[in-house]
């Protein structure tokens, strides 16, 4: 029962298994989706907020208009997510939360985008939830199957992944050097890594599905529908920053 995200993991549900109203796998999609519309509400008040800013004809003010809902909501939401990690309990109010934080960061960093790429963000969107619906059906389908070398395989090279982006954003930091080039290039080399890293967040979704669907049927309570959906968003917001780099480079 391995998955590579960090606030899914199997001893989450160790010793939750009582009696009671029980987690299901619709109810935790159904609670997802409410997590995704609630995210979509905040980052279209951000998005609407940087283009009244933008319709003055002052860039800067525009950017100045958002930052501190951006960089807010990164901040609120790593806390409530750490919350959510070590009270799973709480997830019913931390989980919307926590939605609604990243929404206003994502709309930032969208505008951001939309402002180099015209048309890039809806793509990204549309892309997003394409990718979340063709895993979800593929995996109630059983057309890909978790088998424990699936696991070990996603696990491995996901944590490579994050490996190499601690070493670009070290060297970025510390050195002024402009990072690791294949992460931000836009020749082939760097449209296949976001090809690969995009293909990586997409197979992560299975390994959760996976998990919240034997967490369903050992039985956890009911709650640990909302924990299942935030771990999703979690895989989700990666999954759209990455799609969103992927396009800006198929642009440049």
């Amino acid at each position: 029962m391995r998955t590579n995200n960090p606030v899914l993991r199997d001893k989450t549900f160790q010793g939750l298994f009582a009696d009671g109203e029980r987690m299901t796998m619709n109810g935790t999609v159904a609670k997802t989706a409410l997590l995704l519309a609630l995210s979509l509400v905040s980052a279209f008040w951000t998005w609407n907020r940087f283009d009244a800013a933008l319709a003055g004809g002052q860039v800067e003010a525009a950017v100045a208009s958002i930052t501190p809902f951006m960089w807010g909501g990164f901040l609120v939401g790593f806390v409530l997510a750490m919350v959510t990690v070590f009270k799973q309990s709480w997830a019913g109010v931390t989980a919307p939360l926590y939605a609604i934080a990243e929404g206003f960061a994502l709309g930032g960093i969208s505008a951001f985008f939309e402002m180099s790429y015209h048309g890039i963000v809806f793509q990204a969107v549309g892309l997003t939830f394409g990718v979340l619906a063709v895993m979800l059906v593929a995996y109630r389908a059983g057309w890909i199957r978790v088998t424990d070398k699936f696991r070990m395989g996603v696990v491995g090279a996901t944590g490579a992944i994050a490996l190499l982006y601690l070493v670009d954003i070290g060297l970025r930091a510390f050195t002024g050097m402009q990072g690791i080039g294949f992460i931000h290039e836009s020749g082939a080399l760097g449209i296949g890594f976001s090809l690969l890293v995009v293909g990586l967040a997409a197979l992560n979704l299975v390994l959760d599905f996976d998990m919240i669907d034997q967490a369903s049927t050992r039985g956890a309570p009911k709650y640990m529908e909302w924990y299942g959906a935030f771990a999703l968003m979690v895989t989700l917001v990666w999954l759209y920053l990455e799609i969103l780099r992927l396009l800006s480079k198929a642009r440049r």
